[in-house]
């Protein structure tokens, strides 16, 4: 099967995740709505993974990380080379827009 990977944002209520989703190339799972509404699959595998605390901490980037569907509050496609907490997206306090919400 062909695959394709898009940069996503995903925040939960304590963080705010970038990373790339693997995606199929076209047709069935070809749309990260399509893996977030997925009800037999509990966790999103996300790699090249930048987590940010929402309450201002510090930021990690890891090579790989799973998040468990519960805890996401919204999920939008990320611009490449745009990284979490920057870029148009952000309002003045800091919450993204819904502009490209895939959830």
């Amino acid at each position: 099967m062909n695959h394709r990977r898009e940069r996503i944002r995903i925040e939960t209520d304590r963080h705010r995740i970038e990373g790339l989703i693997t995606l199929a190339r076209d047709g069935y799972r070809s749309r990260i709505s399509d893996v977030l509404n997925a009800s037999e699959r509990d966790f999103i595998t996300l790699v090249e993974v930048t987590v940010q605390p929402l309450d201002g901490g510090t930021t990690e980037l890891h090579p790989f990380l799973t998040i468990a569907r519960r805890h996401i509050v919204f999920a939008a496609s990320a611009p490449e080379g745009e990284t979490a907490g920057a870029g148009p997206a952000q309002s003045a306090d800091g919450a993204a827009g819904a502009a490209g919400a895939g959830a």
